[in-house]
């Protein structure tokens, strides 16, 4: 039945399901003590929701724990795992839907999803995890999928909550994006005796993202360890489609991508950091809050502004 569903999947998706599965039993078998990890940077419609759970059935997982930085996602989880008949009879839980992992049996797959914000939320009287979350830290998952990877700067956040994380368990949560300062309340300081809590734990990490760049260029995740499925490798199956039937790819709109080429005056103010290169991240810096926030290079800013305009000096 397995390899029945798999075959009827997209050809990329099945590609990602294969080569997850295979790096995860290699990484099983050749890295004894290290939690392997896996990127799926494909871009949005790609399934990645649907083709996580066709992974975990692959796997064989029975626990797999979805973890993200935004909760209105999870509907599409709920949606995709009931809707479809691959996955009858398995068990869907979340701390809006309901539900205690301890109480399904282990000989039953399911899935379980938690917002970052909760499961990082202590109760302030005590300093301790949420009592209903106890039995998500004593649960030995199979598989971990991080959601919306790219949003939120969470990643020492997440090396407090998860076992296996490259460093040991960090004393403060890290600053999260604007809109989730409300949360930031929540992640305070934590002292030496907050931090004294079951680490929860797991056999594989997949994150999943559309835009993960700064994972790419810190080189967080090494080539074998990262599946790209970008609008430029559906545009290419779109254009080498050779098989019977109707092109899968056919409905696709045309997609026309460009570069700008930016004067030397401009790339020499971001230049020569650790690789070299431009960095978007320096051009366009800001200090300041409110009214009296502005770029540290305003000028260049403008006159980069201009060239786009076709107002600048001639290229």
């Amino acid at each position: 039945h397995l390899a029945t569903a798999l075959e009827t999947l997209p050809s990329e998706q099945r590609e990602a399901v294969e080569r997850t599965a295979e790096y995860f039993r290699k990484g099983k078998k050749e890295q004894r003590g290290h939690t392997p990890h896996f990127l799926w940077n494909a871009k949005m419609r790609f399934g990645k929701t649907f083709t996580s759970y066709q992974l975990a059935k692959k796997l064989g997982a029975k626990r797999v724990l979805v973890v993200t930085f935004k909760p209105a996602v999870e509907d599409a989880w709920e949606a995709d795992l009931k809707s479809h008949q691959d996955f009858d009879g398995w068990h869907y839980l979340s701390a809006q839907a309901g539900g205690d992992p301890a109480a399904v049996p282990a000989d039953q797959a399911l899935v379980y999803f938690g917002s970052f914000q909760d499961l990082l939320g202590r109760d302030r009287a005590t300093g301790n995890i949420k009592a209903r979350n106890d039995s998500i830290h004593l649960t030995d998952w199979d598989l971990v999928i991080f959601d919306e990877y790219h949003f939120g700067a969470w990643r020492d956040s997440a090396k407090e909550l998860f076992e296996g994380e490259d460093s040991a368990v960090v004393r403060e949560a890290t600053k999260l994006e604007a809109d989730l300062d409300a949360v930031n309340e929540e992640l305070e300081v934590l002292s030496e005796a907050e931090t004294e809590f079951l680490p929860i734990k797991t056999r594989a990490y997949l994150y999943l993202s559309g835009t993960p760049f700064k994972a790419l260029a810190t080189g967080e995740f090494i080539e074998e360890q990262i599946f790209n499925w970008t609008y430029t490798d559906e545009l290419r199956a779109k254009a080498e489609w050779a098989g019977e039937g109707r092109n899968p790819y056919q409905a696709l709109p045309m997609l026309s991508l460009l570069t700008y080429q930016m004067p030397d005056e401009l790339l020499s103010i971001a230049s020569g950091g650790e690789f070299d290169e431009f960095d978007l991240n320096e051009f366009f810096k800001a200090k300041g809050t409110g009214v009296l926030a502005q770029f540290e290079h305003k000028d260049e800013v403008q006159k980069w502004l201009n060239n786009i305009r076709g107002s600048g000096p001639a290229q």
